[in-house]
């Protein structure tokens, strides 16, 4: 049976509007424009730190550039950001067998989970109170498969995850229409060159 997510973030977004003190989040973003709706949906609840860690993204350039978009909407919406290495190589040894897989994939999950992984990783080492993903917004990805992927890492390293499947509630649109709105540089592929080669 699938979840509904949007129920589930609204979930937890109950147990914490009330509080005297927004809990710390730290938002892995895949780039600046999946980040503008989340960030608009979820910024009243959350004190955000958005951790832009794609070691899919190839070519280097391309990385260099939506890394760049990613810190100029930041500015213009002061939210922190907390920078990390590029690792590219980390991300070639983990989908070693998977480079003919189609997008959304096996290859996929497994890139979701690093970037998530290293996530929350950071997240316990800086003292933040949940992880989350950016990723759920696009209509390209599998929220079931993310939403598993962060449950099973919350469980295994004991931090609280954000479920959520922000694409609900016109999520993508307002992406897109945000993105318009600061003139943010929008890619026509996920990252990896496997997918756009594909």
């Amino acid at each position: 049976m699938k979840i509904n997510y949007q129920i589930e973030l609204e979930k937890i977004i109950d147990t914490i509007k009330d509080l005297d003190k927004k809990p710390k989040l730290l938002l892995h973003s895949c780039c600046g424009p999946c980040s503008t709706a989340v960030i608009e949906r979820l910024k009243p609840y959350f004190d955000i730190t958005i951790f832009y860690y794609n070691p899919n993204i190839e070519p280097h350039e391309e990385y260099l550039h939506r890394k760049s978009e990613q810190l100029r909407l930041l500015k213009e919406l002061d939210i922190n950001y907390l920078d990390c290495d590029y690792e590219n190589e980390i991300y070639h040894q983990k989908v070693v067998g998977l480079e003919q897989e189609k997008e959304g994939g096996a290859r996929c999950a497994v890139c979701f989970r690093l970037r998530m992984q290293k996530t929350a990783q950071t997240a316990i080492k800086h003292h933040y109170d949940y992880f989350g993903t950016t990723l759920t917004v696009s209509p390209h990805k599998d929220s079931q498969i993310i939403n598993t992927i962060g449950k099973s890492i919350s469980e295994e390293l004991n931090i609280k995850y954000l479920f959520a499947d922000f694409k609900k509630k016109n999520g993508y649109l307002r992406s897109i229409e945000l993105a318009k709105k600061y003139d943010l540089y929008r890619q026509d592929y996920c990252g990896c060159l496997y997918a756009k080669n594909n």
